[in-house]
């Protein structure tokens, strides 16, 4: 009577999406990364921002799975990944857009579109330039691509680049703090309760760990090698026109709005969506922007794929 029951049950049962948690050797460092959907679908990298990891997208990755491959990997010193000492390696942007190449070219990804947010630009902007017929689409999510997008935020970090003193590293610890983790998040959010408290509480014990402040710290420096790259970026857009969606918080203190609409100039096929909300779009405003991203990508990404095919 139970083994019927229990046969009945999973016959009806519906398929849910599973994601898988797994680690690549890149180059010595382990990378770690999340996986779900079919390995032959059209692919999809998630690439997270500051100061989280692959964490980010753990709600999208099981709405985007049923017809799509998503890879969503975590940077070194992020999330489940490696964190070498920062006097042994080098903690730059350059280096993750190399490790990230290395972990799609060991997984076979020979196409993605890729979602950039936060730090996942610069990472996604170094990837798309050294292999623009790759790219199948973007979507953007308050990350820069613009001179207009770097504001008062950016003050101390503008000041830290200037002489890489002591005394403007030591005024950016404040970054890496509980208070400035938190306030990434609820920030710009008009209800709170929508956001996860285990959000900045697990982004926090991660960035307590020894050590990995000296990383945070080294990554604020180097961003400072992005600006020069915004050219290169732009003119990829104009001469490639990749398919793009942009949604942007709106209410974003780290990266305003200001640095959204400079993306029109540049790109035709671009669909621009200013979201009520802060930083961490993804975490109070799903219910309005995952249908976006599953529309956008079942027009621009999955009906181009199947068009392409014999």
């Amino acid at each position: 009577m139970n083994t019927g029951t229990a046969t009945r049950a999973t016959a009806v049962a519906p398929s849910f999406p599973v994601t898988h948690h797994r680690t690549a050797k890149i180059d010595g460092i382990n990378i770690f990364y999340r996986e779900a959907g079919p390995a032959d679908a059209p692919a999809i990298v998630l690439l997270h921002g500051f100061p989280t990891s692959s964490h980010m997208f753990r709600n999208l990755i099981p709405a985007l799975s049923d017809r799509y491959r998503v890879i969503a990997p975590d940077y070194p010193g992020y999330g489940q990944s490696d964190m070498p000492d920062h006097a042994q390696f080098s903690y730059t942007f350059d280096r993750f857009a190399t490790l990230v190449d290395g972990l799609l070219d060991q997984l076979g990804v020979a196409s993605y579109a890729m979602y950039v947010m936060d730090y996942g630009a610069p990472v996604g902007w170094r990837l798309a330039l050294k292999h623009p017929e790759r790219i199948t689409g973007l979507i953007i999510q308050n990350g820069n691509a613009y001179d207009e997008g770097l504001k008062k935020f950016w003050d101390p970090i503008k000041a830290y680049w200037s002489d890489h003193s002591a005394a403007h590293r030591k005024a950016l610890e404040t970054l890496v703090t509980l208070e400035i983790t938190k306030f990434q998040y609820t920030d710009g959010v008009s209800d709170v309760s929508r956001v996860a408290p285990d959000n900045w509480i697990h982004d926090q014990a991660l960035l307590d760990r020894p050590g990995n402040a000296d990383i945070q710290l080294d990554l604020f420096y180097d961003y400072r090698t992005n600006l020069p790259l915004y050219p290169a970026v732009q003119a990829y857009f104009r001469e490639h026109q990749p398919p793009t969606l942009i949604v942007w918080g709106q209410n974003d203190f780290i990266f305003p709005a200001d640095g959204a609409h400079p993306y029109k100039r540049d790109l035709q096929d671009l669909e621009f969506h200013l979201i009520d909300t802060g930083h961490f779009v993804l975490e109070d405003k799903a219910d309005e922007v995952f249908p976006l991203i599953r529309d956008f990508l079942d027009r621009k990404i999955a009906t181009a794929q199947s068009a392409k095919r014999p």
